[in-house]
């Protein structure tokens, strides 16, 4: 039996009177993939912080209970520790340098040198980069994940799936790296990506690395792990083999209730009105080809855009909502509407809520319910009371307060209140309140890209649940740009695939996986409807 690398007994972590983590006990042996999961607020990135050291543990008055590891046990005071001991953590956010190549971050402050004649007198600040030695390691790194990715490439450039396979490749260079914890490593890669990826953790594993491995997707729990441990509200509620259990009990344990799979009868738009007609779209946007994509949206369905990674179903929103150099003809119920304008695109009716939560989406030091009002105040001038007989007007903080607390409620953010700064909820809760801004300002087309990126099963099911009712209730056209497809066809009247830069085809939910499959990998072309 592989030995017990990590311990963990009866951990408990507070942040001021919310107790996040409960008495938590686990092993993690030699070799084994373990994987994580829980609802978002479980506690999961809390005791990956924990074990990485990670000052904001230290900073809020640390934990009670005790984590051994290699036999000894550790407290760390700052990540730089856990990195020595052997411990690497590739984060749900990326932490590359956009303006360094592949190989400068992968060795960063662990590069090969040419020795100087001056280092005796001046220190190792006088030694010289050996850059072909630097590439030559990156090179192996990534050979080793199984992708071919120029160390050259400057991380600015790079995909999101390439910045993704980075962060790993960085990682495993170091040589003493006994644990690696990946948080959503998956999340922003495509099927054939993440496949790739799971097959090299199981080669880190055969050769003796530890992996603690966070995901919301429980198939690949099931595909690559040989435990799984279940989180729900800090406490853990089961530690088993991957061998003795399947999807349904882990869902059950994580969320606590049964989660209901019957698919809905779906309208029929094709006698509705174009609200959007996109014609000869091109976008420049890093890691995204757009160069002549033509569709057209119809007035009150919810449009699926999904395709491999970087083919550029990310750019097409990004384009059209002016975040992103673009070209081309947009007509927004018949009208043309001006490229490279963002505060055009809102003022006239459309919204949207980005892949990048974090970078577009949020204020992360403003409070939650400044982030959800914070639109529309400046946009359509709401959440504002005349003062004076009208002279000037002031903020009416009980309004964005009443509003804020009906999508905490709707969408089960979990936080303290609305007060709490957005930048202390899970990424999922994040995800939450960047809905809620959308919502608030009432857009007649919203687009929305990766709803459910980082996000778990339950959280995912009431996100796409609350998108649907919306569309219902409020007759509002949504465009949804995602990564999975079953997402989409859960929730989209018709589904159009991009492929190298063009709409390749649009398709129905109920037309065959396969059909799906072939179109985003160019292998069949279908007309536009």
């Amino acid at each position: 039996m592989e030995e017990i690398l990590l311990k963990i007994e009866g951990l408990s972590k507070s942040f001021g009177e919310n107790q996040v983590l409960k008495n938590i006990n686990m092993e993690v042996r030699t070799g084994e993939i373990i994987g994580l999961v829980g609802e978002n607020g479980a506690g999961k990135s809390t005791l990956m912080k924990i074990i990485f050291g990670m000052p904001v543990i230290a900073s809020t008055g640390g934990y009670n209970g005790k984590i051994l590891f290699q036999g000894k046990e550790i407290n760390f005071s700052s990540s730089f520790d856990a990195l020595e001991s052997g411990i690497g953590m590739v984060h749900q956010e990326f932490s590359l340098i956009p303006g360094f190549t592949a190989s400068e971050n992968i060795v960063l402050n662990r590069e090969t040198t040419n020795k100087s004649i001056f280092k005796e007198l001046f220190g190792e600040k006088l030694n010289q980069l050996n850059m072909e030695k630097i590439e030559e390691r990156a090179t192996v790194a990534f050979s080793h994940l199984g992708v071919q990715i120029n160390p050259e490439t400057v991380v600015s450039e790079m995909s999101v799936a390439h910045k993704q396979f980075t962060e790993i490749a960085r990682e495993i260079e170091r040589k003493n790296t006994k644990l690696l914890i990946l948080d959503e490593p998956t999340a922003v890669l495509t099927e054939t990506e993440a496949d790739i990826l799971l097959k090299t953790m199981r080669r880190l594993a055969d050769e003796g690395i530890s992996i603690l491995f966070i995901t919301h997707r429980l198939d690949e729990i099931m595909t690559v792990c040989d435990k799984v441990v279940v989180l729900r509200d800090g406490v853990l509620i089961n530690e088993i083999s991957t061998k003795e259990t399947n999807v349904n009990e882990i869902t059950e344990w994580m969320i606590g209730r049964k989660i209901d799979h019957t698919k809905k009868k779906r309208k029929n738009f094709s006698e509705e009105k174009n609200i959007l007609d996109i014609e000869n779209l091109w976008v420049d946007m890093p890691g995204e080809i757009v160069k002549n994509v033509n569709l057209k949206v119809k007035k009150g369905e919810i449009l699926g855009i999904g395709g491999m990674a970087g083919q550029g179903k990310i750019g097409i929103a990004n384009g059209v909502m002016g975040l992103a150099t673009s070209g081309g003809t947009i007509k927004f119920n018949g009208e043309s509407l001006q490229l490279n304008t963002p505060i055009d695109q809102l003022k006239k009716g459309l919204y949207f809520v980005s892949e990048d939560r974090k970078g577009v989406g949020l204020i992360l030091d403003k409070s939650i319910d400044e982030n959800i009002a914070y639109p529309a105040i400046e946009i359509k001038n709401e959440f504002l009371k005349k003062k004076l007989g009208g002279l000037f007007q002031v903020i009416d903080d009980k309004e964005i307060e009443k509003n804020s607390k009906k999508y905490i409620e709707k969408l089960e953010i979990r936080c303290t209140n609305g007060k709490q700064k957005t930048g202390e909820l899970s990424g999922g809760n994040q995800q939450k309140v960047c809905l809620a801004k959308a919502f608030t300002m009432n857009p007649e087309v919203l687009f929305v890209s990766e709803p459910t990126r980082g996000i778990d099963v339950g959280a995912k099911k009431l996100v796409l649940e609350t998108l649907r009712e919306y569309n219902e209730e409020k007759g509002t056209t949504i465009i949804i740009t995602s990564s999975e497809i079953e997402e989409l066809r859960d929730i989209c009247h018709r589904i159009a695939i991009v492929t190298e830069g063009e709409i390749a085809g649009i398709l129905s939910p109920e037309d065959n996986l396969l059909k799906f499959g072939k179109m985003m990998v160019g292998l069949k072309g279908e007309e536009n409807e």
